[in-house]
């Protein structure tokens, strides 16, 4: 998972140069980057709605759709009374951000919110949609808890509720990567420590960033190794805004299945590093795990007229009159 966030590290540079040294990220400096990680300037272009075809033309790589790959990603935020009514707007913004960057899908990525302060509310589960305009709009509907920082039961609530395949998260052998993206303002009021590497020994990738008030020891209990490359910190919200708008490719990578069927009848579906093939609606994949052929369900035979009832029935009656008939003989006899 270093190529979902790696590429962050080439936006914070740029940030560097167009807005001054106004964050920093826990473990580099921008002008440290390592030379091991190679990127492309991205052709100036104007700014585009996003959302719309000529925005999509705009992120796509060399002239090929650039989709993320899919990803069962949650995205934990915290709405303490820390976090004025005025930033945590710009948190959703920085969600409906991060949800443009995504290749949304039923077999694509899916993604869950999970809000928390004292208390946790799962606002939505990732089976919830499979369209950005539904999820945008669910994100714009998110209203603040207030109180408390407790980081840790939010961390043990995705790990609990929202990664269950009940709430829509993909079963081990589609091999399908679970990312959670914690964005916190303070110092969690709960162990942390313990939780996360549950979390993280349960398959979990874990992106701590960190806002103003933010405590690096906590980000850095939280986030998954190696630390820097899942921790990161800034200043302000307003960056986190401007941030995102800068890292539209970052999770763009190779989607299988764009690059062709490979040998799927009906539908091609990506995984992490490989694909698998699915069937329409009404059809089974056939042994090959390529070719579908229709479900033959079987029917039941209903007995309209009830017969096996009814010769039941016939025995039933006929031992019992045999039964009479004995005895009526037997009566006959002793007379």
């Amino acid at each position: 998972m270093k190529a979902l966030f790696g590429g962050l590290l080439y936006c914070f540079s740029l940030l560097v140069q167009v807005h001054g040294t106004n964050f920093r990220f826990y473990g580099y400096e921008p002008q440290r980057i390592s030379p091991a990680i190679q990127y492309t300037r991205p052709v100036a272009r104007p700014e585009l709605p996003l959302g719309t075809q000529a925005a999509q033309n705009a992120i796509s790589a060399t002239g090929r759709q650039c989709k993320s790959r899919p990803l069962d990603l949650v995205l934990i935020i915290d709405s303490s009374r820390s976090v004025r009514p005025g930033e945590f707007e710009k948190v959703k913004i920085f969600i409906s951000d991060m949800i443009d960057t995504l290749d949304i899908g039923q077999y694509a990525t899916r993604v869950a919110v999970i809000n928390y302060a004292s208390t946790v509310k799962i606002e939505f589960h990732l089976k919830t949609y499979f369209n950005k305009v539904d999820m945008k709009q669910a994100v714009s509907r998110i209203e603040p808890l207030s109180t408390g920082t407790m980081s840790g039961l939010a961390i043990r609530t995705a790990m609990n509720e929202a990664y269950t395949e009940k709430a829509g998260a993909r079963p081990p052998s589609q091999n399908i990567s679970k990312v959670a993206v914690i964005v916190t303002d303070g110092r969690p009021q709960d162990k942390v420590q313990e939780v996360s590497a549950q979390a993280r020994a349960s398959g979990i990738e874990i992106y701590a960033i960190g806002v103003d008030r933010a405590d690096m020891q906590s980000l850095r209990l939280m986030a998954s190794t190696p630390l820097d490359d899942h921790v990161f910190y800034v200043e302000t919200y307003g960056v986190i805004e401007k941030f995102t708008s800068k890292f539209r490719k970052t999770l763009c990578g190779e989607d299988i299945c764009s690059l062709g069927t490979h040998g799927c009848e009906h539908i091609c579906v990506s995984t992490t590093d490989s694909y698998y093939c699915k069937c329409q609606d009404g059809y089974i994949l056939n042994e090959d795990k390529k070719t579908c052929s229709r479900e033959v369900k079987p029917v039941a035979v209903v007995d309209p007229c009830k017969c096996e009832s009814l010769v039941q029935f016939q025995r039933t009656v006929q031992s019992a009159i045999q039964s009479l008939a004995s005895r009526h003989i037997l009566s006959t006899d002793l007379y």
